[in-house]
């Protein structure tokens, strides 16, 4: 493979997507404005240009219209997260009418875990990763201990094996037919965040389904990032925040999924507010909770309109190009990578993230070798005044993300060429 920087020119002259990178308005350096090589889309994706029109308009119609906004205007308020439903339902794999956007994803965590962990009898316990993001297991930890029961008891992990940074689809499952007459609910991530390794959310599904699990994913790092079919898997719930590879903006509103032959169920117990009641009859302000069809249906308030605004344009965005070819560019971004990682800084680095490219998403983990924790941050600091922004995870990883959307080969080839002038030979 050619290791050269006029290849990676070459490559990016050939790719059909060039052209996005100029929608999206890229971090630059406060001195001298040198546009910034920005690899942390898995972390906040990079701001699209259209946001800025999507949040004057918003601002226009408030000017103009004050409450009135909430009916007139190009895009009332009242219904605004609905024009959101049908893109982010593609992307999940999932119908309109089960997917919504609010709240953040923890928040929808909480509320989900609500109603699908439902202890009972033998069956108390949650299947959580030992190394999940930790907001996902304060969650589960809360719910658990909320039920009276004790994470001691009522938490099982699965963990790599040792030696291993990966987890095993052939673990999971052997867990849950183990165990599974005492998991209540299955709680696992699409894609792994610090390795990013992707799940087989399809098999390990149908395990936890098999076993009479109810089964909820975190897709935090999948969303927008890699194929996903969660309502042919038939899970039973999903979260996930849109700020990362859905370029929503900083703390934008998340997502949530509620399997069909759940959503038409308004028995099923909830944390209810008013913004999940039936649409027809809301505004008659009656004391009884009547939840609109659908994943809607577990909405609480209203949503805030202004953070919704960045999402609406970047998914207008993902509807143009589709995720086929984003992740056909993804997988070609990662594989360059890889194979620049392998070819230049083998031995002082190793690659934590799947080497098959299908078993990950678009961020490679890296992990420096041989150096104390201050050393190894000391390189990561080097990158960025060499104009490279990955980001860090303790005590050695570097995670670097070329999004399809926005970066280039050249990017990738600048990143690994910071890191090879970096580290020690």
């Amino acid at each position: 493979m050619r290791l050269d920087r006029e290849h990676a020119h070459a490559l990016d002259a050939a790719d059909p997507l060039a052209a996005w990178h100029d929608r999206f308005v890229l971090p630059r350096e406060p001195q001298g404005g040198r546009e910034l090589v920005y690899l942390c889309g898995h972390s906040l994706g990079a701001q699209p240009v259209l946001a800025a029109d999507y949040v004057d308009d918003i601002m226009r119609d408030w000017r103009s219209l004050g409450v009135e906004g909430h009916f007139n205007g190009r895009h009332p308020w009242m219904s605004y997260h609905e024009r959101l439903a049908a893109p982010l339902a593609d992307l999940v794999g999932a119908a309109p009418t089960e997917v919504v956007a609010m709240n953040s994803l923890t928040v929808n965590l909480n509320l989900l875990l609500a109603t699908f962990y439902r202890p009972a009898g033998a069956r108390t316990a949650i299947l959580l990763e030992r190394h999940a993001f930790p907001s996902d297991r304060y969650a589960v930890e809360s719910h658990v201990r909320w039920h009276g029961l004790d994470p001691a008891r009522d938490l099982i992990e699965v963990a790599p094996r040792e030696g291993e940074a990966l987890l095993r689809t052939e673990d999971l499952v052997a867990l849950i037919e183990r165990d599974g007459a005492r998991i209540a609910t299955v709680m696992l991530p699409g894609v792994q965040y610090l390795t990013g390794q992707r799940l087989d959310v399809d098999a390990i599904t149908a395990c936890a389904r098999r076993a009479g699990c109810t089964v909820g994913w975190d897709l935090a790092h999948a969303a927008g990032n890699v194929p996903l079919r969660m309502h042919d898997a038939n899970a039973d719930f999903a979260v996930w925040c849109n700020y990362k590879y859905l370029n929503g903006g900083p703390g934008a509103v998340g997502g949530a999924f509620v399997h069909e032959r759940h959503a038409q169920d308004p028995a099923l117990p909830r944390l209810a507010g008013w913004w999940g009641h039936d649409k027809a009859t809301r505004f008659l302000m009656g004391p009884e909770f009547r939840p609109i069809p659908g994943a809607e249906g577990w909405q609480n308030s209203n949503p805030p309109i202004l953070a919704m605004a960045p999402l609406a344009a970047s998914l207008e965005h993902f509807a143009s190009v589709g995720l086929a070819a984003l992740r056909s560019k993804s997988l070609e971004l990662t594989r360059y990578f890889e194979r620049l990682v392998r070819a230049r800084l083998a031995g002082r680095v190793d690659i934590v993230t799947p080497s098959d490219a299908e078993a990950r998403g678009a961020a490679l983990s890296l992990r420096l070798l041989g150096l104390s924790r201050d050393h190894a941050r000391a390189v990561f600091d080097g990158l960025r005044r060499r104009l490279v922004l990955p980001d860090w995870r303790e005590p050695n990883v570097i995670r670097a993300a070329p999004v399809p959307f926005y970066n280039r080969f050249d990017d990738v080839w600048r990143c690994v060429d910071a890191l090879h002038a970096e580290l020690p030979s």
